[in-house]
């Protein structure tokens, strides 16, 4: 009898723990920078054939576009790229200071292989003052909103010197299909592909939460867009991003072995 009642105390005194910690998962990350629900936990039951993912790219499959229902002004709330934006990220590992990323829309175009024409994105990335990474990215908005990613001209360097254009590619091209990266109305459960190049760019996302709070050098976000990017080809690499309406990526948390942190420092919005 003694047992059995202590076993009980036991089982109350777990219970009560555990509604402890459900009543806190509502407080602050202050390592993350953010506050909310717990970014590791994704929807429920999300489901990439279901009806919200539906006309959202997947996989491998083709991407049947028609070049006349594209635009290079793109406007969606969550990824707004007006010409001349500029965007600067401070890249940390760790807890340590790493990279520095400037994003700038060019304002130039470029006419994919699969007809589409595209938005010029350039993306810079530097250490210390040292060029390490140039990218040219390829948007384009369809007639719906959403968002869509054609491709890549990226290289790194190393001592000034141009290394390699490892994973650059084309929608259209050797098989590359166009991914999309902001859907026009995202919701909960939403999953779709950001880009297909078989064995070299296979990244896909998920929405988790419309109403993620974060908070950043450039101020608090009460509520943003909260993607998990995942990467298939390294299974252990995933990526949790929040966006604001009139901004666009605000914080990105890396989770692959190590913590990897990227916020926004300053933004200067364009035309």
């Amino acid at each position: 009898m003694g047992q059995i009642t202590a076993v009980l105390i036991a089982l109350t005194v777990l219970a009560m723990s555990a509604c402890g910690e459900s009543s806190s998962s509502a407080t602050t990350d202050a390592q993350s920078g953010t506050k909310g629900s717990d970014p590791e936990s994704g929807p429920k039951g999300s489901d990439p054939e279901s009806g919200l993912s539906a006309g959202l790219p997947q996989g491998s499959e083709p991407a049947d576009l028609d070049p006349a229902d594209f635009t290079t002004e793109i406007d969606n709330p969550y990824l707004p790229f007006a010409v001349g934006s500029r965007w600067v990220y401070a890249e940390t590992a760790d807890g340590e200071p790493d990279q520095k990323v400037v994003v700038e829309v060019t304002g130039k175009t470029k006419m994919i292989a699969n007809g589409v024409e595209a938005l010029v994105v350039r993306d810079t990335v530097t250490e210390g003052g040292e060029l390490v990474e140039l990218t040219d990215d390829w948007y384009a908005q369809d007639s719906e909103g959403n968002v869509w990613y054609l491709g890549e001209d990226t290289a790194e360097y190393e001592n000034g010197k141009r290394l390699c254009r490892c994973g650059s590619f084309e929608a259209g091209v050797d098989g590359a299909e166009a991914g999309v990266v902001m859907p026009a109305d995202p919701e909960v459960g939403m999953a779709y592909r950001q880009e297909y190049y078989k064995g070299e760019a296979e990244d896909r996302a998920e929405v988790l939460s419309l109403e993620e709070k974060a908070e950043v050098p450039t101020g608090y976000y009460p509520k943003t867009l909260m993607t998990k990017d995942l990467v298939p080809l390294e299974p252990k690499v995933s990526e949790h991003k929040f966006y604001a309406e009139g901004v666009g990526l605000v914080l990105a948390l890396a989770h692959s072995g190590g913590e990897g942190r990227e916020e926004l420092v300053s933004f200067t919005p364009g035309d």
